[in-house]
């Protein structure tokens, strides 16, 4: 991420846009489970809300600066902090109850290593496991944000056949001015 971009991600201003509309909306009244993975946490805004929520959560982060800065703010807490790439995730196959991630998406490269990346999610979630998340909808703002930045946008038109090809199924796509959310299913 650019400068502007990952202090952006850390402010306050994040954190409550984050706390009173984005994870609320994004989760909804669906229920997690017990085992959690969270993909991209960044620098951990949206596990500081999960957390609280949920008795076990494992954050897997590809940028080692921030894992490392992560884990060590959380060691002692119910967070796994895992560095690691969510193309090729280092879990078992079926070992979470839910997969999340929040405005992550689009820093994935390519399309292609965002469909890998969904194929790993259905790979570790158990059978009756949920995947939910959020991303931005393409804009001025957005592009400007990710000057000298990954911008991958994700077509929530599209999407559904995405995690469809991915196993998915009981897929939910909803869409505001400014993002889509997302919820699957793994059922076999």
């Amino acid at each position: 991420m650019n400068r502007i971009h990952r202090w952006l991600c850390r402010s306050n201003l994040w954190r409550r846009e984050l706390k009173s509309n984005v994870v609320p909306w994004t989760l909804g009244g669906t229920s997690l489970g017990p085992d959690v993975l969270e993909i991209g946490p960044g620098p951990g805004l949206t596990t500081d809300i999960l957390r609280s929520r949920l008795p076990r959560l494992t954050a897997l982060e590809i940028d080692s600066a921030l894992a490392k800065s992560l884990a060590a703010r959380l060691r002692g807490s119910n967070v796994a902090l895992i560095q690691g790439d969510a193309t090729a995730m280092p879990f078992p196959c079926a070992c979470f109850s839910a997969a999340v991630c929040f405005t992550m998406l689009h820093h994935i490269p390519s399309t292609a290593l965002q469909d890998l990346m969904l194929r790993e999610v259905h790979r570790v979630l158990k059978p009756g496991g949920v995947f939910v998340g959020v991303d931005s909808l393409i804009s001025t703002y957005m592009r400007v944000l990710h000057i000298f930045d990954t911008l991958v946008p994700v077509d929530p038109t599209a999407f559904e056949a995405r995690l469809r090809a991915a196993g998915f199924s009981q897929i939910i796509i909803e869409t505001n001015p400014r993002r889509f959310r997302f919820q699957a299913a793994k059922t076999r």
